[in-house]
């Protein structure tokens, strides 16, 4: 069994917002996979499926971002999964809107809810894919601007961006980490 993570944060007010590109490609997987997200009592909406005839599982905790580590330790304990069987998507400011880096291991890099999964689970041992949200302009709040929407320039990038993501996602386990790396990596 595999679990892909998408970070965000739960209610209509953030569902455009920066923060919620992990989000945004957890529904694009689904939406490959046929599979609806349900409510858990994991802190988190769940949805079942499989790739390849393994079980994979979607979660999208409803925590709020920084404290994310609450519902994915839950999820993780429960179907008792390692570190290798886990894969995080969320927003990074230190990378350019549209761009996409999968790594197989590493900090949280400042990214508050992938640091409370990282000190939960105890191991920076968890593949992830950061996707870029750009810088917040000068003089603004980096809080301020991850809750921010996208411009309508950007929007056009991530229409690109966030179906690729939702691919990669899928290579990691699939097809392996370095291989995801080399194809999807931009």
């Amino acid at each position: 069994m595999k679990l892909i993570v998408g970070l965000g944060n739960p209610g209509p007010r953030y569902e455009t917002t920066r923060h919620n590109v992990g989000f945004m490609a957890a529904d694009l997987i689904a939406d490959k996979l046929g599979i609806d997200f349900k409510s858990s009592k994991h802190e988190a909406l769940i949805a079942e499926g499989s790739l390849n005839g393994e079980k994979i599982l979607l979660c999208k905790p409803q925590t709020y971002m920084n404290l994310s580590g609450q519902a994915v330790r839950s999820v993780v304990q429960w179907y008792k999964l390692g570190a290798e069987d886990i894969l995080v998507i969320y927003d990074d400011m230190d990378l350019a809107v549209g761009r996409l880096r999968i790594r197989a291991s590493g900090s949280a890099g400042g990214q508050k809810g992938m640091a409370n999964i990282i000190q939960l689970l105890g191991t920076e041992q968890l593949k992830r894919i950061r996707l870029g949200i750009g810088r917040p302009p000068l003089g603004s709040q980096a809080a301020d601007f991850v809750l921010s929407p996208f411009s309508e320039a950007e929007w056009e990038v991530l229409r690109e961006l966030l179906p690729k993501a939702a691919e990669a996602a899928l290579a990691v386990f699939a097809d392996g980490v370095e291989a995801a790396m080399n194809k999807y990596n931009c």
